[in-house]
C-alpha cells in the first residue's frame, strides 16, 4: 500500500474508534433518586416538580408531582452532569434563570441544628454567606467570615441567614445545594439551591422553590447513599432528551 494511504488510515482511525464509543450517562448507575422538575417552556418561572426512586433499572415515581416556582426568567442551561448543549439559551450570573439539565445534590442546609435528611446537614450562622461576585475567589461557595474574612463577603448578596440580615426572611430556612457550575466557573452562574418559597407566585433569582411541607418531605427522602441527583427542563427539552439521557416517564 501506498505510504501517503498508510498515513491517511493511521489519521482516521481514531476518528472511526471515537464514534463509535458510547458517550458517558450523565446519570451513574449508582443514582437511585432523582428530583425531576418539569416547565411548560424555556421562560415559565414556575413547574412542577416529582420525585422518583430506580429500582432494577427503572425509574419509579414516588409521589404524585406538585408545584414548584423557579426562575423569574425561567431556565437556561447549566453546567452540571450532563453534555453541553446547542440549542437554548445558557445560564448567567444574574440572569434570573434556574440552569436547566442534570446535577448532583449536595448539602443540605437551614436555620435548625438538626434536620430529618440523609443528606449532610449544615446549620447557618450569621457569619454564612454565599458567593456571587464574579470576581471573588470564593465565588460559588458558601463560606463563613470566621474563616475568609469580612472583606471575602464584600459585595455579595447571599447571606444565608436572610431571617437575621434581611428583616426576617425564611427562604434558607431549610433546603439543600443543587450543584450548578461545580466548577466555580465566573459568570455562569452560582449559589443555586432548592429552599422555601415566599409565596405560590413568587418566582426566584435561580433556585427551585417550594412550601415548607413539601421541602420537609423531600429532605426527609434523600439519601446522600443513594447518589441522587436533580433534573430541571423545559417540557420541550424533556421530551427531546428523556430516551438517551434515560429519564423517567413524566405523565403529569
Amino acid at each position: 500500500m501506498h505510504a501517503r494511504y498508510v498515513l491517511l488510515l493511521m489519521l482516521l482511525l481514531p476518528l472511526s474508534l471515537n464514534a463509535g464509543q458510547a458517550q458517558p450517562e450523565p446519570i451513574a448507575s449508582g443514582s437511585r433518586q432523582l428530583v425531576l422538575v418539569i416547565s411548560e417552556s424555556w421562560d415559565a418561572p414556575s413547574a412542577q416538580m416529582q420525585t422518583f426512586e430506580r429500582k432494577y433499572g427503572q425509574w419509579k415515581a414516588q409521589a404524585a408531582p406538585t408545584a414548584v416556582m423557579i426562575g423569574k426568567n425561567g431556565m437556561g442551561w447549566g453546567s452540571g452532569l450532563h453534555p453541553a448543549q446547542v440549542q437554548g439559551p445558557v445560564k448567567a450570573e444574574g440572569d434570573g434563570k434556574a440552569p436547566a439539565g442534570i446535577f448532583a445534590i449536595g448539602t443540605a442546609f437551614g436555620y435548625s441544628p438538626s434536620i430529618a435528611t440523609g443528606l449532610p446537614y449544615l446549620t447557618m450562622t450569621v457569619d454564612d454567606w454565599c458567593i456571587d461576585v464574579n470576581e471573588s475567589p470564593w465565588y460559588n461557595r458558601i463560606v463563613s467570615t470566621t474563616n475568609v474574612g469580612l472583606a471575602a463577603i464584600e459585595g455579595s448578596s447571599e447571606p444565608m441567614r436572610r431571617d437575621i440580615h434581611l428583616n426576617g426572611d425564611l427562604l434558607y430556612a431549610a433546603g439543600f445545594v443543587i450543584q450548578h457550575n461545580p466548577g466555580n466557573t465566573p459568570r455562569l452562574g452560582s449559589c443555586i439551591f432548592a429552599h422555601l418559597w415566599r409565596s405560590p407566585a413568587s418566582a426566584t433569582a435561580g433556585c427551585t422553590a417550594m412550601p415548607e411541607p413539601v421541602m420537609q418531605n423531600l429532605l426527609a427522602w434523600l439519601d446522600e447513599k443513594k447518589q441522587p441527583v436533580f433534573v430541571a427542563l423545559p417540557r420541550t427539552e424533556y421530551q427531546r432528551l428523556r430516551l438517551a439521557w434515560h429519564l423517567p416517564l413524566w405523565k403529569n
